[in-house]
């Protein structure tokens, strides 16, 4: 057997570094001190760790995102709640984000009874933060565009899921539920929102019967973007009265006209 080593490849040369990590917010060519990362990179991490769990933890102000709402975007808004008590309960029982509790069922029932259109629901999901960043400014981009929907009560959700649209949305007796809902942290995306659109939403619904726009955010997808992307998506599910895995949008009609 041979004892000669194999070679290593050379150290990544700083200015290709600098050209790679230009190109991406993931943490690419960081260096090394010895064996371990470089100081200055190790604390970026654990910032970015702590500010992703902040994010997970951190509490709707549904009061205060009702009253933005109301004041400049639609005046009617409900505030409703998942049968999820609490945070730690919400995180720790997935089932129970995704129903809403026995008083918002109540609320829901004295709504009038017409069929919408559209049900647009706001959920804090796994990033208060996202929701409450990016949710106004994309509903001011998003409205004007559904002129010709008859649109229910926009519904604000504290510790909710993606799949509570789908009871507000029966409820409501809407033909299409949009839920807009704070999307899973990364370590460099703590306030990434997401949309999931789910044509004649009603309990029981799977994810493979949704449509869903992703990493809405300043670093990602923008407003105009997204509300293009939901836009064609909710025409092309009228047309074809289905969304999900069936629904596939045509790539042009996603561009930003």
């Amino acid at each position: 057997m041979s004892d000669q080593k194999p070679e290593l490849a050379p150290p990544l040369e700083l200015p290709a570094a600098n050209r790679l990590r230009a190109l991406t917010p993931a943490r690419v060519a960081l260096g090394r001190t010895g064996v371990s990362l470089p100081t200055r990179a190790r604390l970026d991490f654990d910032r970015c760790h702590a500010m992703a769990r902040d994010a997970v933890h951190a509490r709707l102000n549904s009061a205060a995102l009702a009253a933005e709402i109301e004041s400049s975007i639609r005046p009617e808004v409900l505030q409703l709640h998942s049968a999820a008590a609490n945070r730690a309960e919400y995180l720790q029982r997935p089932d129970l984000g995704r129903k809403l509790d026995e008083a918002c069922r109540a609320v829901l029932g004295e709504q009038p009874r017409d069929r919408a259109d559209l049900a647009l629901v706001i959920a804090d999901g796994l990033s208060a933060l996202a929701v409450e960043r990016h949710a106004p400014a994309l509903l001011n981009e998003l409205l004007p565009r559904l002129s010709d929907y008859r649109l229910a009560p926009i519904c604000i959700v504290e510790q909710g899921r993606v799949a509570i649209g789908d009871e507000i949305g029966e409820a409501l007796k809407a033909q299409i539920a949009v839920v807009l809902i704070g999307e899973r942290p990364g370590l460099s995306s703590p306030d990434s929102l997401g949309v999931y659109i789910t044509w004649e939403p009603r309990v029981g619904r799977t994810d493979a019967e949704r449509n869903c726009i992703s990493n809405i955010r300043a670093e990602g997808l923008s407003y105009a973007q997204a509300s293009a992307q939901m836009s064609a998506i909710l025409g092309q599910a009228r047309r074809m009265r289905l969304t999900g895995v069936a629904l596939k949008p045509q790539a042009h009609s996603l561009q930003v006209g």
